[in-house]
């Protein structure tokens, strides 16, 4: 990968020290992507606020996200599936949706009532996915039910969003919000924007439902970050306590979706975990964290990613796969009772870790 530096509209962002070595560990990537070609496409369900829908979610290979460019978060690897060189054209993106039409009528029964679409950036960016591209992929979906889009919430705006909504799309933009503490967003993520930020963003997504009256609506969907680096694991279950409250509160957030930390290629948590400074989080956490929260005013979803291995969300190895099917079944049931269905001796040890882990002597285990 070419040496990535940041455009203009990202220069003097997030912290010049994480930046710097952000954008050398980013340069190590060499392999190279098909512009034609998604990343990734796959079937699944998803809890909505219209109930629990069949899902195509799409992962469109693009150039990239624009804040990786510049350095970007201590934890997202994302960028190392990007092309190479900042753009994708119209064609190659459409040619791209193809595919995924292909996959889901090889694979499905019936097309998908959601339709999830990522960039490994922000798809509202217009650098990375073009108005004319953002449109005509609104018209592909214009019969399906519901669509979320990621973005950061710079992008998030209602006229953008009004080009879901006028195909009467119920509409969600799913931005990196990561924490609704600022300096934990700063410090430990290396995000630039502020929560005001992301209730800024919440507001458009109101405005626009607003607009579309009784033909869609429009919402935000808040990923957050559990466990970034440099915070033990006690730190990071209370931050995540308090940001599923505080997104729960804001007008226009009506899901929160908890992604545990996994360790990524070309990001600066690699580097920590390889240097005995970073551990993924338990999945005892994840757990206790959805308990702790499953009376906010919000559907709570988590998806560990890897969990069950070393560099994934897990706990000892032998009660991994339970875990992680009780949070998979609160994601669809949202009733908590689930986690009283698994035990494990390790608990005693993640109990453990959140009394005695300290700043200084993290990670505490392995």
């Amino acid at each position: 990968m070419s040496k990535p530096t940041p455009d203009v509209y990202e220069q003097g962002k997030g912290m010049d020290a994480h930046n710097k070595v952000m954008r050398e560990i980013r340069s190590r990537k060499e392999a190279s992507y098909d512009p034609h070609e998604p990343t990734r496409v796959w079937l699944d369900e998803d809890n909505t606020p219209d109930g629990v829908k069949t899902s195509l979610t799409i992962i469109l290979n693009t150039g990239g996200c624009r804040w990786a460019r510049a350095g970007g978060c201590t934890m997202c690897g994302y960028v190392a599936e990007s092309v190479d060189g900042g753009s994708v054209s119209h064609e190659a993106l459409m040619d791209q949706i193809d595919v995924c039409l292909e996959h889901e009528a090889e694979n499905g029964d019936e097309p998908a009532e959601l339709i999830k679409i990522y960039t490994s950036g922000s798809f509202l960016d217009e650098r990375e996915v073009g108005a004319e591209s953002r449109r005509a992929i609104a018209d592909t979906f214009a019969d399906r039910d519901r669509m979320v889009v990621e973005s950061l919430p710079d992008f998030a705006d209602r006229e953008k969003i009004a080009d879901f909504t006028q195909h009467g799309l119920d509409t969600d933009v799913a931005i990196g919000l990561e924490t609704a503490t600022d300096r934990v967003r700063h410090d430990c993520v290396n995000k630039y924007f502020d929560f005001a930020d992301f209730e800024d963003a919440c507001a458009e997504a109101a405005a626009a439902d607003d607009a579309a009256g009784d033909d869609a609506e429009a919402g935000i969907k808040a990923y957050l970050l559990m466990k970034p680096p440099f915070l033990t694991e006690s730190e990071a279950v209370a931050d995540m306590i308090s940001s599923i409250e505080r997104c729960a509160d804001v007008d226009g957030c009506h899901t929160v979706s908890m992604n545990p930390c996994n360790v990524q290629r070309y990001t600066m948590v690699d580097e920590l975990y390889f240097n005995d400074g970073y551990r993924p989080p338990w999945l005892w956490s994840v757990a206790h964290v959805l308990e702790q929260t499953a009376d906010v005013d919000a559907i709570v979803v988590s998806d560990p990613v890897g969990h069950g291995s070393d560099r994934g969300p897990h706990n000892c190895g032998e009660c991994d796969d339970l875990v992680q099917k009780a949070i998979k079944d609160f994601d669809l049931r949202q009733d908590p009772s689930v986690f009283e269905q698994v035990s494990c001796e390790c608990e005693l040890t993640w109990e453990t870790v959140l009394e005695r882990e300290r700043s200084f002597n993290q990670p505490l285990t392995r």
